[in-house]
């Protein structure tokens, strides 16, 4: 294996031995679209259509305030990964630069949490997948969808890169399609003062009338964002597929930055529409607000829709987490911090041993289907877990990019994608994610995230304190020392 080094300047790219004859590289084959729409199915995820009414439930028309904060705060750390990635294209994701800025641990613990939360997130699909099969088709087995999914998944993943983005593709104009089609469905049903069968008229005062913006306080507002975070879960997966992005410079710019316009529109636009037409205290929160609407407006047919694109939409979050697990396992496997088994690709460029790998633990979804009292309520516990990790991710990007900035001003200067405030923001939205985990806290199906996620890294921590003996992570570890000493030196700190 050839071995990464952990200069600022340009760095050989880590590949796997090519001894049996494979193709070592990963292919840059997900051209603009594939990107684009990749970043908007990763801002578009199962929580906006499943978990939304339950965070409306809980905050109120309020909620609309805390997509739109999560969604600012989220800009600023896609910016600050976006330059990174940029400032050295051999880097195949931000667990590669978290570990040449931080030090090898950083890498271990990014890459392998990464790894984890996405398989959370996959567990917490088809969870979701299984409850709108029984919606769609009920007395449906429960273990029929969760058997199923993980084969398709394999199905779509394995012929090749380009394969998964149009897959993604098409999942994703699926998901716009069906939230313009609710916004616009909404918009004349408001226009025309359409009145429920409870006598409820559509109107945008909906939004302040009944209790004001914060029916239920500030307490209320915080609670919102327990699940609500969840819901952007994904949207770093750009910096997944870095490696496989096809002219990176001008492509993953234009991906980030649409950012705030899909947070506006996707986010803000459709729970507007939701609450203006349905009071929010009508919206059931064990169920999706998006079906609620169309079945509201005598739309039977639209509402049968709408549950599949949300079965589609959890299809696509757990497609783009075994994209994303397979690539971080490649990763860590290159870097000695998972079997060589995982660091081979097949003849179309794939590395199907960690596909493989990762699929097999989504099987833990039929465990918790069958364990707890409510789909919703499995969901909301799996999702919080999820949460906590990805929260660890987004910091892990945002105090590389700190270091980065201090070690190597030289990069950051000649940088053409600087992060906005960067002196300042990083801190202020690590402070935003300590508050998210106060509010995790406030509630008991919740706060079990804050025990389950302690234990994960007390086991990480033990894995990485054998890995780091090995010859491999020795050297690997002299080595970034050394290199740190000279940015100091270079950079005067």
């Amino acid at each position: 294996m050839s071995e990464r080094t952990t200069t600022a300047g340009p760095k050989p790219a880590l590949n796997s031995s090519s001894s049996d004859g494979q193709e070592p590289h990963l292919a840059r084959a997900l051209g603009n679209r594939h990107i684009q729409l990749l970043a908007i199915g990763g801002a578009i995820g199962t929580g906006l259509f499943m978990g939304s009414g339950k965070t409306i439930s809980l905050a109120g028309p309020s909620v609309i305030f805390v997509y739109m904060i999560i969604g600012f705060m989220l800009f600023f750390v896609m910016r600050a990964m976006g330059e990174i990635l940029l400032s050295n294209l051999n880097y195949k994701s931000f667990s590669d630069f978290a570990g040449d800025l931080l030090g090898p641990w950083a890498g271990f613990f990014t890459g392998w949490s990464y790894w984890f939360f996405w398989v959370v997130t996959g567990v917490a699909d088809i969870v979701a997948i299984a409850g709108y099969v029984d919606k769609l088709a009920p007395g449906t087995p429960l273990w029929i969808p969760a058997l199923i999914t993980p084969v398709v998944l394999i199905v779509l993943n394995l012929p090749s890169v380009k394969a998964f983005g149009e897959a993604e593709f098409w999942f994703a104009i699926i998901k716009v399609v069906a939230i313009l089609a609710l916004i616009g469905t909404g918009i004349v049903m408001i226009a025309t003062h359409f009145t429920s069968p409870d006598g409820a008229v559509a109107s945008l005062s909906n939004l302040w009338n009944d209790g004001g913006m914060f029916p239920h306080g500030m307490f209320g507002f915080v609670l919102g964002f327990q699940i609500a975070i969840f819901a952007f879960a994904g949207i770093e997966l750009v910096g997944t597929a870095a490696a496989e992005t096809k002219d990176p410079e001008k492509n993953l710019p234009r991906a980030i930055n649409s950012i705030p316009i899909r947070v506006l529109l996707f986010y803000v636009g459709a729970l507007v529409v939701i609450m203006a037409v349905n009071p929010w205290r009508n919206i059931d929160a064990a169920s999706s607000p998006f079906i609620g609407m169309f079945t509201l407006a005598g739309l039977g047919i639209a509402a049968v829709v709408i549950n599949l694109v949300v079965l589609t939409s959890a299809a696509s979050s757990a497609n783009s987490g075994i994209y994303s697990t397979s690539r971080m396992v490649y990763g860590l496997a290159q870097d000695g911090n998972a079997p060589k088994a995982f660091g081979k690709l097949s003849p179309r460029k794939v590395p199907q041993n960690a596909l493989l790998f990762s699929c097999i633990f989504l099987l833990a979804g039929l465990i918790l289907l069958y364990s707890g009292d409510s789909v919703i309520g499995a969901f909301t516990i799996v999702t919080s877990v999820a949460s906590v990790l990805t929260m660890f991710v987004w910091s892990m990007i945002l105090i590389s990019y700190i270091v980065f900035r201090r070690r190597r001003p030289a990069l950051h200067a000649a940088s053409t994608f600087k992060m906005p405030g960067s002196g300042f923001m990083p801190y202020v939205v690590l402070a935003f994610f300590g508050f998210m985990l106060v509010a995790l806290g406030q509630a008991d199906d919740t706060r079990l995230a804050l025990f389950v996620t302690p234990v994960w890294f007390l086991l990480l921590g033990a894995a990485w304190y054998l890995n780091r003996q090995t010859p491999l992570q020795q050297a690997r570890i002299a080595e970034w020392k050394a290199v740190r000493e000279a940015e100091t030196v270079t950079a005067g700190v």
